[in-house]
């Protein structure tokens, strides 16, 4: 497989190429066209970005570069921005890939999954020094992500051999009732920069399984991401169509979505803002689809009065600042019980104070790196404005890393080289504030005081969303009166509202879902269709409902009139 290998010596990453060359430059079966040509020498070379349609890469037209966002020197590699040829050739291969793609028994395609995860596993630490390159997330957090997507292709492995239908008892004799699992088609996954390896993982692979065929226009902030996936699935042995990539803007996404209309695309699975998967609802109502809508959050971590701190306050920090604050999952409000308010505000500012910031790939000590694009820092900082006139209290957060606004526990000499930013902290916030309902894509956190746990229980379900949720206690009827009262689609007691397993439901509710889940075989229902089938081996004709006299028997336990049916 075409893929890079990192090693690291003396807090320099240094590559180890394992490319494959060939002459064939138009990305034919032949070969794999050179991806790499010398860059910078600290991070690594340069990406040369390929659409892959068909099995086939190519070098597409309109490059756009991506840079690493801790050090906007280093750039990471161009990639072409999708054209109609390119949309169209790819949902031309699609259809022809799904066709044969289906045919292949669920085992076998469950078998080809399998290879997936070992070329991933193979390849662990190749790749999650991409994405921390790319997107600037810490090597351990990188790996994790890596792992899960391990995770998801063993386990999905083995539902080859368990695309369970069912079979029913029918009311008339002599007659079958089954139920099938069936494909839907061609689905396009529209994924997020946050999680570039995982979430893709998490609907590629249960859709593969199923029998559908991929189109994948991942984010225009990770697309190196994307194309070290692709060379994963091509090494696995696709067939030809059968898993397709496409880079690109917003633009071509939505250009995508055009083939909704046209019925060429059959399901749409997004992870992204609430507002465009909106957008995505509108386009696949009017086709009669159901779309897969991972969206945005608001996460409430509850801390009551008996929690214990000494676990919850760490448990805060990872959840409100891990990543930078840039998951859907991160802690958007604190709300805690009155009586612990201050020794629980006092214990989470001074763990705060303690966080290294710095380039994940140069100071592996980092706790979190910097914001991924400009747009979220330009978001970040306008945030710090209208939250004081939202009537917020500020405690931390002095905005952009810079020579005129240091921070003390910056790790490195120039932290203007890329996006960093300071754990901001927030108080005096109330459900009517703007800072409590809207989601702000950074290290950001508001506490919010409860006088009870009922009241705090209110105000975890005081905003539009509903994704992930928590609770600090040891009181068992708090534990089941927050299971059964919080408004999300999950919920940890004593833990973090971050994390996932690939064998449990990951989605949200109101505003961050439409009640699809990604991950475990309850994915399966976001990819699939029931098929009802009936078999009539009765020598007439028999008719449900209309032909059955359920009191025909002359006792009730002579059936004879059944028998002789």
């Amino acid at each position: 497989m075409a893929m890079v290998n990192r090693k690291t010596a003396s807090k320099k990453a240094h590559v180890k190429k394992k490319m494959v060359k060939s002459s064939d430059k138009k990305g034919s079966n032949k070969g794999v066209p050179t991806f790499l040509k010398a860059g910078n020498s600290l991070y690594g070379p340069e990406v040369i970005g390929h659409h892959w349609i068909n099995g086939k890469f190519l070098r597409g037209a309109n490059h756009v570069a991506s840079v690493n966002p801790a050090d906007l020197s280093d750039l990471v590699g161009r990639f072409p921005n999708a054209g109609g040829k390119d949309i169209e050739a790819a949902v031309a291969a699609a259809e022809k890939g799904f066709k044969n793609w289906k045919a292949v028994p669920a085992p076998v395609r469950g078998t080809v999954i399998g290879r997936l995860a070992k070329i991933i596993e193979r390849e662990k630490e190749s790749l999650a020094r991409i994405i921390t390159r790319e997107i600037g997330k810490t090597l351990k957090e990188a790996r994790g992500e890596v792992q899960e997507a391990i995770d998801t292709a063993e386990f999905f492995q083995s539902e080859g051999r368990r695309l369970y239908g069912q079979t029913v008892p029918s009311e008339l004799p002599n007659k079958e009732l089954f139920t099938y699992r069936r494909p839907l088609g061609v689905c396009l996954m529209i994924t997020a920069s946050n999680f570039p390896f995982a979430v893709p993982s998490w609907k590629m692979i249960p859709a593969l399984l199923a029998g559908n065929s991929v189109i994948w226009k991942p984010s225009e902030d990770a697309p190196a991401t994307a194309m070290s996936f692709a060379l994963c699935f091509r090494e696995a042995g696709f067939p030809d169509g059968v898993v397709n990539l496409l880079f690109g803007d917003r633009a071509v996404g939505e250009k995508l979505l055009t083939y909704v209309d046209k019925n060429r695309i059959q399901k749409v699975s997004f992870t992204g803002s609430t507002a465009v998967g909106r957008k995505i609802g509108e386009v696949c109502g009017r086709a009669i689809q159901v779309p897969s809508l991972e969206l945005g959050g608001k996460n409430p971590l509850i801390i009551h009065k008996d929690a214990n701190l000494e676990k919850a306050v760490p448990a805060a920090i990872v959840s409100c600042y891990g990543t930078a604050g840039q998951r859907c999952t991160s802690t958007g409000n604190i709300i805690i019980h009155k009586e612990v308010y201050e020794e629980f505000k006092s214990r989470f500012i001074a763990a705060a104070k303690n966080i290294r910031i710095g380039n994940p790939l140069l100071v592996p000590e980092t706790f979190y790196g910097p914001l991924i694009a400009e747009r979220y820092l330009k978001n970040f900082i306008a945030h710090l404005e209208w939250g004081k006139k939202d009537g917020g209290k500020l405690l931390m957060g002095t905005g952009r890393i810079t020579k005129f606004t240091p921070y003390g526990n910056f790790l490195g000499k120039n932290p203007e080289a890329g996006y960093f930013v300071t754990p901001t902290l927030w108080e005096n916030v109330t459900p009517k504030n703007r800072l409590f309902q809207e989601e702000v894509f950074g290290p950001t956190v508001n506490l919010v005081k409860a006088s009870s746990f009922d009241q705090a229980l209110e105000y975890a379900n005081a905003h539009a969303y509903g994704l992930s949720s928590a609770i600090f206690t040891e009181d068992p009827h708090i534990m089941l009166k927050f299971k059964e009262g919080i408004q999300a689609g999950m919920s940890s007691i004593n833990n973090s509202t971050t994390g996932a397993e690939a064998h449990l439901p990951f989605g949200g509710v109101k505003a961050s879902g439409n009640g699809t889940r990604e991950s475990g075989v309850w994915v399966l229902d976001s990819y699939t269709r029931w098929h009802a089938v009936n078999v009539d081996l009765a020598s007439q004709l028999q008719l449900a409902q209309m032909d059955v006299d359920y009191g025909s028997a002359k006792s009730p336990t002579d059936f004879s009139e059944w028998v002789k049916k």
